[in-house]
């Protein structure tokens, strides 16, 4: 399963489904790079694009106060 990591602090972020990373990959559209920048106008555009609820959970914990953060799955 994909693993989710914050590049700017190393933190794991979480494991998420293959689903979950296809989804990130398709609204980045970038499926060659494994980093993806994150912030709140990114998860507003997710939500309007029926995320899973928990994925946006998971993303919005990882952000926390934050502008924005890079992170990378493996």
């Amino acid at each position: 399963m994909p693993r989710l990591t914050r590049l700017d602090t190393g933190d794991d972020i979480a494991t998420i489904t293959d689903k979950q990373l296809a989804f990130l990959v398709e609204q980045l559209e970038d499926e060659e790079d494994q980093d993806m920048v994150i912030d709140r106008e990114t998860l507003e555009l997710f939500a309007d694009n029926d995320i899973d609820p928990e994925l946006l959970l998971v993303l919005e914990k990882a952000l926390g106060d934050d502008d924005t953060m890079n992170i990378a799955w493996e």
